[in-house]
């Protein structure tokens, strides 16, 4: 199991990320010329294909065992009026998941993914950003291995989701501290708050900003300023499946803003992730752009919990279902394209 001891040992995990293997990915590619098709006229399923031959390393990969991970976290900005909802929904939905009666039970089911939820210190929001760190250093180190204990060495497809109220606006911080520009471009309207909800949200952001933002000068520090226990969580999770070689399929905003501090700082940390879809938050295509991502889907899907990833699982099995069943030209007597 991927423990980091310390600050110290989360960064040094940063700068040791293993590859894709290119050998496997070039096989997948042969593989695929010689399918009964026209080249490439499959898409981006060979590209889907091929991306999770390099990662399992295999010619002919394998789909069995998904595992979606949700984190759940409480905050003390909501204090600042940036949710439409109370913060004791949080717990309500964690013991929702946990029934079975969410979305992304659905999801999970109907794709083949077991689940799990992880509830961080619910009783215990984090510090309001705008006023103080949202973590102290060893709650940081205590989210990221919470998140890096969900993935299992064997899994072979890792989507993470989370549930926490008004988790939208650090998710806007993190963005805007990676990326730049202003906090009305992250700031979007989250749970379904009004006008004056986005203006809450873009004055808690900038407060944030000038509160937080020169200290933030490594991804631990900015997670555990800016960030939120299932944010990091959910950092702490992407990171050790690289570790292990686990591709990730992410999801919307909040789960693809935890990792922008990462991202920033280690270029293609994100080479063992797909984008699942773009969500209809404000701020995620533009993060997806700086990520260099493509989503899968595009659904107007803005629920997070891991939902939109779970649905583009789909693409995958369709992927490795044509390429590891198709037969070639060879072995169906086709008369191959000259």
């Amino acid at each position: 199991m991927i423990r980091f001891d310390d600050e110290r040992a989360f960064a040094h995990a940063l700068e040791r990320l293993p590859l894709s293997d290119p050998a496997w990915v070039r096989l997948a590619r042969e593989r695929q010329a010689s399918l009964t098709k026209p080249a490439g006229s499959l898409g981006r399923l060979e590209d889907i294909a091929a991306f999770i031959c390099g990662w399992q390393g295999t010619a002919m990969p394998a789909l069995d065992r998904i595992h979606i991970a949700i984190f759940a976290g409480n905050h003390g900005v909501a204090g600042q009026g940036v949710s439409a909802f109370p913060v004791e929904v949080t717990a309500q939905m964690v013991a929702n998941f946990q029934e079975g009666g969410a979305a992304v039970n659905q999801l999970a089911h109907i794709c083949g993914a077991s689940l799990s939820v992880v509830a961080l210190d619910l009783d215990r929001p984090t510090g309001d950003i705008t006023r103080e760190a949202a973590m102290s250093p060893q709650e940081c180190l205590d989210a990221l291995n919470a998140g890096a204990a969900a993935v299992a060495h064997d899994t072979q497809l890792l989507i993470v989701g989370e549930m926490g109220i008004a988790n939208t606006t650090p998710a806007a911080a993190l963005c805007l501290n990676a990326f730049g520009g202003a906090a009305q471009d992250w700031c979007g309207r989250g749970s379904g708050v009004d006008d004056m909800g986005v203006a809450r949200k873009i004055a808690a952001v900038d407060a944030a900003m000038a509160q937080h933002g020169p200290y933030c000068t490594t991804p631990f520090e900015t997670l555990r300023r800016l960030g939120g226990r299932e944010i990091a969580a959910m950092a702490g999770a992407i990171l050790a499946a690289r570790l292990q070689r686990v591709p990730v399929m992410l999801d919307g905003f909040i789960c693809c803003a935890s990792v922008a501090p990462l991202v920033v700082a280690q270029d293609g940390f994100l080479d063992h992730c797909l984008a699942g879809h773009c969500s209809a938050e404000q701020g995620h295509t533009r993060l997806l752009g700086h990520f260099g991502l493509s989503p899968l889907l595009q659904l107007g899907m803005r629920l997070g919990e891991g939902s939109g990833a779970a649905v583009a699982v789909h693409l995958v099995r369709a992927a490795l279902a044509t390429h590891n069943g198709m037969a070639t030209f060879a072995q169906a007597a086709v008369t191959q394209a000259i």
